[in-house]
């Protein structure tokens, strides 16, 4: 049964700054519930969780339930088209695993800047796409002033924010209750919706008093 869940947020004033990553949840198969129900040895099953981030409001933006083989880029181009077009994407900030290049590509796309790691072996790209040069000079950079000053530079610190929120997501259960895949995203829309909500309500608000 599908249930379409409202998740609210508050929308950034200029232009989105995205932190992205992914976690695993845990959850019991019907096979894993029924052996664990007779008490029989049983194995759980795993879900990966793959959310975005707006560093301003540290709400969740953007959020996908998927099978826990399925790689961290194949899933970005989903994440962003949940966020309208008509906000526009400063940049977005990954670890090396979307250091590919379909997710730059889908980054520029939106007019947004991709800020990516190159991975430790990376290569440069032979292509001449706006992406792949822009790539190809944070390789020559990350391997001209090393990573830990790149980072510094770039602000790519800002990703710690994304890991603890993941944490924070846990905090209202490490594992999913419902067993098939359908109940499993609702139950996950739900979180984010109540998740969205206790960040909004922890946010101080400025009010000027004449």
């Amino acid at each position: 049964m599908h249930i379409d869940v409202a998740i609210g947020y508050q929308k950034s004033s200029g232009g989105l700054r995205l932190l992205v990553d992914s976690t695993g949840l845990k959850f019991l198969g019907e096979g894993e519930w029924k052996r664990k129900k007779h008490g029989s040895e049983y194995r759980r099953q795993w879900r990966k969780l793959h959310n975005s981030i707006d560093a301003k409001t540290l709400q969740i933006r953007a959020v996908q339930l998927t099978a826990n083989n399925v790689s961290d880029s194949q899933v970005l181009e989903d994440l962003l088209a949940q966020i309208p077009l008509d906000e526009q994407i400063d940049s977005a900030y990954t670890d090396g695993a979307y250091d590919t290049k379909r997710c730059r590509q889908v980054i520029a796309d939106r007019q947004g800047h991709a800020v990516i790691p190159p991975r430790k072996n990376a290569k440069p790209w032979k292509d001449t796409k706006s992406s792949s040069l822009e790539r190809n000079e944070l390789l020559r950079t990350v391997k001209r002033l090393g990573r830990t000053l790149w980072k510094k530079w770039s602000g790519y610190h800002r990703r710690s924010l994304v890991e603890t929120k993941m944490h924070c997501i846990k905090l209202l259960g490490d594992k999913l209750c419902s067993r098939n895949f359908d109940s499993q995203v609702n139950e996950i829309h739900a979180r984010v919706a109540v998740f969205n909500k206790f960040t909004e309500l922890g946010r101080p608000h400025t009010q000027v008093v004449t």
